[in-house]
């Protein structure tokens, strides 16, 4: 399960863009998915839980996933097209000279803070 390390890499950048900002806490982190990513949703948020369980500055922050939808390009074509539903082969011409432009992102979008919220 590769969601913990993603998470501890999270914490681990939210806490020097705190420390840089002199944060005391942080009340949420949006984070921008990529649909093929390979990262599970679900493992990401409870491996979130706990681990901001143990750290004072993240202890109770919410984490918000934003999917970011997987889309492949046709160089034969040129065409852009949804990569869960076709895959690799062109659905327009048929071609496997295909590459992914986006959907395989772990990005954070952003933090928030208590005061924010009011």
């Amino acid at each position: 399960m590769h969601e913990l390390g993603i998470v501890f890499h999270i914490i681990s950048s939210v806490e020097e863009i705190a420390r840089e900002n002199r944060l005391s806490r942080i009340s949420s982190v949006t984070l921008e998915l990529g649909e093929v990513s390979s990262v599970i949703p679900s493992y990401l948020t409870d491996c979130w839980h706990w681990a901001c369980s143990k750290n004072d500055l993240m202890n109770g922050a919410e984490l918000l996933i934003e999917e970011i939808p997987g889309v492949t390009l046709c160089e034969d074509c040129e065409q852009t097209y949804g990569t869960v539903q076709h895959g690799r082969i062109c659905p327009f011409c048929g071609s496997e000279r295909t590459y992914l432009v986006q959907g395989n992102e772990t990005i954070i979008k952003e933090i928030a803070t208590p005061d924010e919220e009011t």
